[in-house]
């Protein structure tokens, strides 16, 4: 600390405060409550995930296909084909891989693709495994090329390829692998290379959840972790969690503290509004980035069109960000679309903001 304040000609005590300040902001970039990005936090539910596909809430049309593909492997005493779930973050991935693992009473080995940086980190996980062992990769459109290379051959093959030396005496030596399953998941399926995706025999996408579904989530984990909460306020938080069941659990605790602190221990719907409305979830569970993403578009541009990186420029975010979090959801409210010349506010996003619509409504060509 003195060597900095030193090298910056400031005292020490405005170095602690700058430092503080620094810490501050980067804290509450990090809290955002209703970003569906896996937190600290969120592993605290670990036990609040269902462990078979009858625990499972909604998802319906996936959780049937699974059924079958399950009872087909079980069947032919095989392991699983190679599955793929994509989506937005927070709709269930991992608890997917999770509950396949428990179905087929096999092991499961995590991992995800950033963290695979090299093609013996791979080989080593892979001549680990055993026979009907499943390997969970997530972010796996994020594996490296000469990684993703070793993994062709060990999902079509069950084989590993390895070259010893180098140069002209360098030579490949095959070793066989068990049968395994690969579960990818992904929040953005176009990264996933074509040859990649075609080795999965199985894709899946999830979709955000309804109300219903949010409210038997919202119950179930309210009954787990001994909270009282009666249907208004269950409902009241289910409006404001995305559809998105992280996002429920998170908000789930926050509220059950604030009934903790200033109410009487149960939850219910003027106590779930005054919680949420303090952390500036509004009712259909939009929070301050995304106002301040409609706001710019509205204020800034005259409700589009405009490029995402000008948005990301104009409210100091990442594009990706927005890209990956913020959009998708408002995309599904229907107060975003994409045309070929950027982003446009619709009238859905007017109202509920407050702002007057346009007189003169915009017909932007919609991205096919």
């Amino acid at each position: 600390m003195a060597k900095l304040a030193i090298s910056e000609n400031i005292s020490p005590a405005d170095c602690e405060k700058t430092l503080a300040g620094i810490i501050r902001v980067m804290v509450n970039k990090e809290e955002r409550v209703t970003d569906p990005d896996l937190k600290p936090d969120d592993r605290l539910d670990q036990s609040l995930r269902p462990v078979s596909l009858a625990d499972l809430i909604g998802q319906n049309q996936v959780k049937e296909n699974l059924e079958i593909l399950i009872a087909a492997a079980r069947q032919r005493g095989e392991p699983l084909d190679h599955v793929l779930f994509y989506g937005p973050p927070g709709l269930g991935k991992t608890t997917l891989a999770h509950i396949l693992a428990n179905e087929m009473g096999v092991n499961i080995k995590i991992t995800s693709g950033p963290a695979i940086e090299r093609a013996g980190d791979l080989a080593a996980i892979l001549t680990n495994l055993r026979a009907g062992d499943i390997l969970f990769i997530d972010e796996i459109h994020r594996l490296g090329r000469a990684v993703e290379e070793i993994l062709y051959p060990a999902m079509e093959d069950y084989a590993l390829d390895i070259v010893i030396g180098k140069g002209p005496s360098a030579r490949s030596i095959r070793l066989k692998l068990p049968r395994f399953t690969v579960i990818g998941a992904t929040t953005r399926l176009a990264l996933v290379t074509s040859p990649l995706r075609a080795r999965f025999g199985a894709v899946y996408r999830l979709d955000y959840y309804d109300q219903p579904a949010m409210q038997l989530i919202i119950s179930r984990a309210a009954q787990l972790i001994d909270v009282t909460a009666d249907g208004e306020g269950i409902a009241e938080i289910a409006r404001r969690s995305r559809g998105t069941p992280r996002v429920a659990l998170r908000l789930l605790r926050r509220v059950r503290d604030f009934s903790q602190v200033r109410g009487n221990g149960c939850i219910d719907r003027n106590c779930a509004m005054e919680a949420l409305n303090l952390l500036a979830v509004d009712g259909l569970g939009l929070d301050d980035v995304d106002r301040r993403v409609l706001l710019a578009v509205i204020d800034k541009y005259n409700g589009g069109p405009v490029g995402l990186s000008t948005i990301a420029a104009s409210i100091s975010e990442e594009p990706d960000t927005i890209m990956d979090v913020v959009e998708p959801y408002l995309l599904q409210l229907g107060f975003l679309e994409r045309t070929s010349q950027g982003r446009v506010a619709t009238r859905q996003a007017y109202d509920h903001l407050g702002k007057k619509y346009p007189v003169q409504e915009k017909q932007p060509r919609l991205i096919e």
